[in-house]
């Protein structure tokens, strides 16, 4: 379950970055499909000359593109779609909110399940989360958390997940001065105040953004291409060639097989390359 795509560099890992939904949690699942719906009942009505199945095909490639960096962007690209068919756009916080709005309705009964009990926190994870993370803090490694989502319901869903003792003041998100945050940012700092080498910096994520960034610095990242529906170690076949696209150097499905996996990147254990 452990695809070596590129040969990883060898030795103690020092900062690792995960981002959050689609990596670790599961809470929000099916956020593209809301996302999708949300900007297509949008766009359709400026422009019936294009059929809803190809507009619906057009935005899904603009926000699977855009995934892993901050919401907003996103609305941005809604905004210039609006234009472009003759609209006039609202400002994208608003459709960001709308947006949530929406989101909130499907997964509502996911958070208030695990606010009270109902949901225990392993239902909403990925597999093999918290022995990662664990496995990491046990070896000294810092962990970071970054997510495209707005930093206030990062924080209360890793917490109703348990994850926040990971982590502690390290976790960042979106926010509406959204020039402020970036993934690239994080990992620039995480690197600064470390004082680290990329070799010592490893990446989990499952989009474009976190993986693209850590090998601009040299880092190791590893594209979790999870199958969140499914789940059971099934992998995205799409999402797999997007991250291995993007420089992904290690593809897995999700950290059931953490222990290899976290040896091999400490240069520990060897895995065979596919």
């Amino acid at each position: 379950m452990i695809e070596i795509i590129h040969p990883a560099r060898k030795g103690p890992i020092r900062s690792v970055l995960l981002d959050f939904d689609g990596t670790l949690s599961l809470i929000r699942e099916g956020w593209q499909e809301v996302m999708v719906s949300f900007m297509t009942g949008i766009l359709h009505p400026l422009d019936e000359s294009q059929s809803e199945t190809e507009l619906r095909n057009h935005v899904s490639e603009y926000v699977t593109r855009l995934t892993g960096k901050q919401t907003i962007y996103q609305m941005i690209q809604l905004s210039h779609e609006i234009a472009a068919r003759g609209g006039v756009p609202e400002d994208p916080l608003v459709y960001k909110r709308q947006y949530h709005d929406r989101l909130w309705k499907q997964i509502e009964h996911r958070v208030e399940g695990l606010r009270s009990g109902r949901y225990r926190p392993d239902e909403w994870l990925l597999p093999g989360s918290v022995d990662l993370l664990e496995n990491l803090q046990r070896r000294g490694v810092r962990l970071f958390l970054a997510s495209g989502t707005d930093e206030v319901f990062v924080k209360q869903e890793a917490e109703l997940l348990g994850l926040s003792r990971f982590f502690g003041s390290r976790i960042y998100g979106a926010q509406d001065q959204y020039k402020l945050f970036s993934k690239k940012m994080i990992i620039d700092r995480v690197l600064a105040e470390g004082e680290l080498g990329g070799s010592e910096f490893v990446a989990f994520g499952d989009g474009y953004v976190e993986i693209q960034n850590t090998k601009e610095v040299d880092g190791t990242a590893v594209g979790v291409a999870s199958d969140e529906r499914l789940r059971g170690g099934s992998i995205d076949q799409w999402k797999r060639q997007r991250l291995i696209d993007a420089g992904a150097d290690i593809i897995i499905p999700d950290f059931s097989e953490q222990e290899p996996l976290v040896a091999y990147l400490a240069g520990e254990q060897a895995l065979p390359a596919h």
